[in-house]
């Protein structure tokens, strides 16, 4: 993950025991999901049968000498992750994640490793092609924002958010290609994380502000009031962002869009070892797929978070253009 989750402790015990939880529901990327963890950032929804269910116990990562502040294994239908300050996570199958709260760990901390690499985890186990990146849909079509820490993708989609368009999902993109013709974005939860430097500049004032989960998490989660899309889009644009002078949008050549596509899914973040058996070579038809149906453009923004609407309008000419 792009933060130290191995250092993150909390001083005092804030965890309920087991016999203490709730049992909640929540929807998100199109499933039902059973939380015994508490996940305000998620949507809630009716009792239902789950898709997913995640549930608080014991567990024991097989292998693993307990004093490794972080510990991964991945296998063909069981996935651990480890960070010894947070807490212990097992995807079991499709359908399942167990978690083991370190002693003191509450469940906002919980969250932030639940709803981030443990959920794109979840979700590549159900067959979706899950990107590091953020989404927006403009009137029926959508923009996907990838690139390097740094590179501005949850500053762009809020700028996007405050110029009247909607959030899809940020930081977590899991696209359904069921059907190859028409790859689909599914919504994620009407969440935003933003530097404070660019929450100060975008201002959005559909947004609640969340508490902080932990000091040495910068990001704030501003939890959208409106502003969110809560059904499924078609992909229109894929762009890979970067900084320069002014806002250009230009094509990247087909070579080079496969491997733009494979360096930010967010499976590749934990290297080949998670690609056990058949998965290696379903995720790379994955990337191939929305590489050639989609394709994938540079967009440049322009340095300064005062420059940032031209990046907007630029999205929106390029959108507007129909081609491609």
């Amino acid at each position: 993950m792009n933060l130290p989750i191995a250092s993150l402790a909390r001083s005092e015990p804030q965890t309920p025991a087991a016999s203490e939880r709730v049992r909640r529901f929540y929807k998100a990327y199109g499933l039902v999901i059973a939380s015994e963890v508490a996940l305000p950032e998620l949507e809630p929804t009716r009792p239902a049968t789950p898709d997913l269910e995640i549930a608080v116990g014991r567990v024991d990562l097989p292998g693993q000498a307990t004093r490794d502040a972080t510990a991964f294994r991945f296998e063909p239908t069981r996935q651990y992750l480890s960070w010894q300050a947070v807490g212990t996570f097992l995807i079991s199958g499709a359908n399942r994640i167990d978690v083991d709260p370190a002693p003191g760990v509450d469940d906002p901390l919980l969250a932030f490793p639940l709803l981030g690499p443990v959920m794109a985890l979840a979700l590549h186990q159900r067959g979706l092609l899950v990107l590091h990146a953020s989404a927006i849909e403009v009137g029926g079509k959508s923009v996907i924002f990838m690139g390097d820490k740094g590179a501005g993708k949850s500053t762009t989609a809020g700028a996007m958010i405050r110029a009247g368009h909607r959030l899809l999902t940020d930081d977590v993109v899991a696209l359904d290609l069921s059907d190859p013709d028409r790859p689909m974005i599914l919504p994620g939860f009407p969440q935003l994380k933003l530097a404070p430097d660019a929450a100060g500049a975008i201002r959005l004032e559909q947004a609640e502000v969340r508490p902080q989960v932990h000091p040495q998490i910068d990001k704030a989660q501003h939890r959208l009031r409106d502003g969110f899309a809560t059904e499924a889009v078609p992909v229109s644009r894929i762009y890979v962002l970067e900084r320069s002078v002014q806002a250009a949008i230009s094509p990247l050549s087909g070579a080079a869009a496969l491997p733009a596509i494979i360096k930010f899914s967010y499976i590749t973040r934990f290297g080949r070892q998670a690609l056990p058996g058949d998965f290696a070579s379903m995720h790379l038809s994955q990337c191939a797929q929305i590489a050639g149906r989609v394709g994938i453009s540079r967009l440049e923004v322009p340095a300064g978070l005062a420059r940032i609407d031209e990046a907007v309008a630029a999205i929106d000419a390029d959108l507007a253009s129909g081609t491609r």
